[in-house]
């Protein structure tokens, strides 16, 4: 079990990751909240061992998965119209960014989080592939599928 001094610790380092993930998933910041907390207190409950950083973030990615998965096929999350304007959404100097970031989530989840986890988290092609219960070659077809939307998307506008 993690001494509270060290489970304050993770949790400073590893919390923006893990509610980034999370609101790539969900798309809603409240919805993105409460994975994120979850996957905290089943941190906080866990008795594993890890072997190092790289052990312990591949352990809190795989719980935020199956936290989103859980908060995803919950009853209430369909009858619900997930909000456009997501309060809280982020607000970018540059308009490309603005319009790359709008177009990523407008992707489906099934190209939306193994791009965010590629791209923005560092994961190889296979390590996402293993974090998300995928074949490598699905991971990089479902890559090069979110590419194409991504430019059809954007050379649109």
């Amino acid at each position: 079990m993690l001494t509270e001094q060290e489970f304050h610790q993770i949790a400073e380092s590893q919390l923006n990751m893990v509610y980034r993930l999370a609101l790539s998933w969900l798309r809603s910041p409240a919805d993105a909240e409460d994975a994120a907390q979850n996957a905290m207190l089943r941190l906080w409950r866990t008795d594993t061992q890890f072997q190092g950083e790289e052990h312990l973030k591949r352990w809190l990615v795989r719980v935020t998965v199956n936290e989103c998965k859980r908060i995803a096929l919950h009853p209430w999350r369909k009858r619900n119209v997930p909000l456009e304007e997501a309060v809280g959404a982020p607000v970018f100097e540059d308009p490309d960014q603005g319009a790359l970031y709008q177009a990523v989530t407008a992707l489906p989840e099934q190209y939306r989080v193994p791009l965010y986890l590629y791209y923005y988290e560092g994961y190889s092609v296979s390590e996402v592939g293993e974090l998300l219960g995928l074949k490598a070659a699905t991971v990089e077809t479902r890559l090069v599928r979110a590419r194409a939307k991504l430019k059809t998307m954007l050379t649109e506008e």
